[in-house]
């Protein structure tokens, strides 16, 4: 079952901050280490993000948890560098044939892999420890994002644990009129193919649905909207804007020092 609602304690003190607030730190920070391929700074930052996760009120287990696909993803970034990378500086560590691995290649992966990590990690801390619907409210209020933006990106936060859900029923309904792949790869992949077909028609049709429900309700009108629940951006958020401005500047301020700094361009 895909779910999308936090899972942090409401009563630790960064969680409970403006959902913009976190978001903007996120983006800031991950912006940051963005502009460097080495690994010294994404390592820096990682430390930080899971130093301050206590204060985020989320258990290491459950970002873990969470963040499960980044390590499929880390992986497959290791592997294509080690077997197609065009820089081949440094010591050889392995020849092999075709297959040469030297020092240069493992860290230019090392530093992909970890600056993967420390950019994705703020994002999954943010949407592990904010309400999809203060989310909404707080762009509308404080970001002064197009009610018809926010609220449809709501929409699709809620109804995207819906598509587990129907994924099991197609595949009971085939199991059912006895469509079955067996053993074989390519009538597995057939399937998997035409089921993920199938599920993106429902969701184009669902999404065309809500979209006309919502021209209905006006969000395209331009009228002033009211709010059942105001979001307050108050001097704590905007300290912790701050505060990951100056995190992400200090991992490439130690980078530098340290003479690792690979700038992305130039």
């Amino acid at each position: 079952m895909i779910s999308l609602e936090p899972v942090a304690a409401p009563g630790a003190p960064l969680a409970r901050r403006n959902p913009v607030a976190k978001l903007a730190a996120a983006l800031v920070f991950s912006a940051v280490l963005v502009a460097t391929l080495d690994p010294v700074a994404p390592a820096i930052a990682i430390a930080v993000e899971l130093a301050v996760l206590p204060l985020f009120g989320i258990r290491y287990r459950v970002l873990a948890r969470r963040a499960l696909p980044l390590l499929a993803g880390a992986a497959g970034v290791v592997v294509t560098l080690v077997l197609f990378a065009a820089d081949r500086s440094g010591r050889v560590l392995l020849d092999a044939g075709p297959l040469l691995v030297t020092s240069g290649v493992l860290l230019t992966a090392l530093g992909l892999a970890l600056r993967m990590f420390a950019v994705a990690l703020p994002g999954v801390i943010v949407f592990a420890t904010t309400d999809p619907t203060d989310l909404a409210d707080a762009l509308v209020q404080n970001a002064k994002a197009p009610a018809r933006f926010a609220i449809g990106t709501l929409a699709a936060f809620r109804l995207v644990p819906l598509l587990g859900q129907e994924w099991q029923m197609i595949e009971m309904a085939r199991r059912a009129r006895g469509v079955d792949a067996g053993r074989n790869p390519v009538a597995k992949l057939r399937l998997f193919v035409s089921t993920a077909f199938a599920l993106l028609v429902g969701a184009i049709r669902r999404g065309t649905r809500l979209a006309v429900a919502m021209d209905a309700r006006g969000f395209d009108a331009g009228t002033p909207r009211t709010f059942a629940r105001r979001q307050r951006f108050g001097v704590a958020d905007g300290l912790l804007v701050a505060g990951a401005a100056v995190l992400g500047a200090a991992a490439i301020a130690v980078s530098v020092a340290l003479g690792t700094f690979r700038p992305l361009i130039g």
